[in-house]
């Protein structure tokens, strides 16, 4: 098993026992962390409100079940075409300044489709174009502000930290939909979405006045593609961060139907106005709440394996109570539910997310998590909205409920985390020469590929054991930025191995350095520990020439 997985299980430790002794509230006793969630709550109320005034106004505009539904679609599809780009920036760039830049084109859209709306020239195709528009800019921001939480408070108060970032993000759902509701009823959806530009204004003024401290590194910035494809091979070389995305959009994709449906629900189904629109969101978000203050005691009882599968029990009966409601007491029913389940499987699977993915890749890993989880909602969304035209609402989302149930009992077994991690061997890890002199301004260039290598010698009594260390190992590689790996045996002399890896240049080699967490080298050593002879495995470099320019260049 990979070495994230066993630092998940430690630090799923470590979540526990804070959780035993901290409450969900105590990272707000650090300032930084105090101060933008505030004005993240600030600006997600203003989301919400704006996000009950798009639905609304559609339902005016064309009310079709697929072009309501495309309202979610339109702000979820940015943060799947770009949430692994922008995951990348986040990385490479200054987060603060990063964070300001996207709030701000987000203020500014929003100021716009409040003006459009006032002077009647928005259509409905010009409504999901700037619903697109705002939905680029929280594509471009959310990785970037999920990977800020490990900088504003201790590790120990991660797990709280990320849960009270859902807390905070379903109290602006419970208040800004009511709230949206109402300042449609009263002034017109335009109010709503001036209401939205102006809450962006408070989060941009916090984040103005962080004060953060961006890391220091001895290496040069990553560049944009290089950054791209070390997060997508760190993906793919964690087990337990595919099995955290595969669970999230299992879950997600029939969940989605409320979010695609609720509004012809309401409007037609049940014959209310926007006033009942808000207030069934904001009773989400009451459940949401619910759910959040209950998740410390829950997370001692059962673990991440067991609060995602009671999250989609929970989903399962909302979205088959919202299906049977003609009456808004069972649809409120339905909603207090599907806001506890949401906030308890999507903060268990995003806080499982964040522990695994080390600093240097944080905002990618997530990136990536998000391009799953909002590429599957806006799929699942736009799927039960082209459902609910040809068969019914009602029927769309009973047919989602009876499909989330079958799934979430397929996808039970795919546990959330890794093995109780094994005793690790004291020891070095094979370390290379240093380079040769003449070499040196072949490096600094940073051209061409480089090819690492460690030779072992294995008694053929350790030959299971040593496969099973290298297939750990081979995931360190590849997680730390290996284009390929391979390993050889000789074939004239069988107890003679040797690894190989390629690396894009040996500035990402020295970055494959950097990023080796202490498990990582653990894994290394219990390889190098199978060794045997008089001498470590010998280590090696090689960079890439050319050789007709290598030929000049010493001719």
């Amino acid at each position: 098993m990979a070495s994230r997985t066993t630092d998940a299980k430690q630090d799923t430790a470590q979540a526990r026992a804070a959780a035993a002794s901290g409450s969900t509230f105590s990272p707000l006793r650090h300032p930084s962390f105090r101060l933008l969630w505030i004005a993240s709550l600030a600006s997600n109320t203003g989301i919400w409100v704006q996000n009950t005034g798009a639905g609304w106004l559609m339902t005016s505009l064309a009310p079709s079940p697929i072009m309501v539904s495309l309202v979610q679609t339109a702000s979820m599809l940015p943060i799947f075409l770009l949430a692994l780009p922008a995951g990348a920036i986040a990385d490479i760039l200054d987060r603060r300044r990063h964070l300001i830049m996207a709030q701000s084109w987000m203020c500014i859209m929003g100021a716009l489709l409040c003006v459009l709306t006032a002077l009647h020239m928005i259509g409905p195709w010009g409504l999901l174009a700037i619903t697109f528009s705002i939905g680029i800019g929280s594509a471009m921001n959310s990785p970037a502000w999920q990977a800020t939480t490990p900088e504003l408070v201790p590790r120990s108060d991660l797990t709280q930290a990320i849960v009270l970032n859902s807390i905070g993000f379903n109290i602006a759902r419970s208040i800004g939909p009511a709230l949206g509701g109402f300042i449609i009823g009263l002034a017109g959806t335009q109010a709503a979405f001036a209401f939205n530009a102006v809450c962006f204004l408070v989060l941009i003024m916090a984040l103005v006045a962080w004060k953060r401290e961006a890391p220091r590194s001895r290496l040069p910035k990553e560049h944009f593609l290089s950054a791209m494809r070390a997060g997508m091979r760190f993906v793919g070389a964690s087990p337990l961060m595919r099995t955290i995305i595969l669970r999230s959009v299992v879950y997600v994709f029939f969940s989605a139907a409320v979010w695609g449906l609720l509004p012809l629900l309401v409007r037609h189904r049940l014959g209310l106005g926007p006033e009942a629109y808000g207030l069934l969101l904001g009773a989400m978000g009451v459940g949401a709440v619910c759910g959040g203050l209950a998740m410390t005691r829950l997370r001692r009882m059962m673990g991440p394996n067991g609060m995602v599968f009671m999250a989609t029990l929970l989903s399962v009966a909302a979205l088959i109570m919202l299906g049977l409601a003609r009456h808004w007491s069972l649809a409120g029913a339905g909603m207090l539910f599907y806001g506890a389940s949401w906030i308890i499987a999507t903060s268990t699977m995003q806080a499982q997310a964040q522990m695994i993915a080390p600093a240097w890749v944080r905002a990618r890993a997530i990136g990536i998590y998000q391009l799953s989880f909002n590429g599957m909602l806006a799929l699942g969304a736009t799927l039960a909205g082209w459902l609910g035209g040809a068969v019914g609402v009602h029927w769309a989302l009973l047919g989602s409920g009876i499909g989330g149930l079958v799934a979430g009992v397929a996808v039970r077994a795919l546990r959330l985390e890794g093995p109780a991690a094994r005793e690790a061997p004291t020891g070095s890890i094979p370390e290379p020469e240093a380079p040769a002199p003449e070499l040196a301004g072949l490096l600094a260039r940073d051209r061409g590929r480089v090819l690492e290598g460690v030779r072992y010698r294995i008694d053929p009594a350790d030959r299971t054991a040593f496969l099973a260390a290298m297939a750990d190992l081979r995931q360190v590689r590849m997680r730390s930025g290996a284009l390929w790996w391979r390993l050889y045996e000789d074939v004239a002399h069988p107890e003679f191995w040797a690894e190989f890896w390629a690396v894009e240049s040996w500035t990402e080699h020295l970055r494959e350095m950097d990023r080796l967490e202490p498990e990582d080298r653990a894994i290394i050593a219990r390889a190098a520990a199978l060794h045997r002879g008089d001498t470590p495995p010998k280590a090696s470099r090689y960079i890439a020439q050319d050789p007709l320019i290598a030929q000049g260049r010493h001719s």
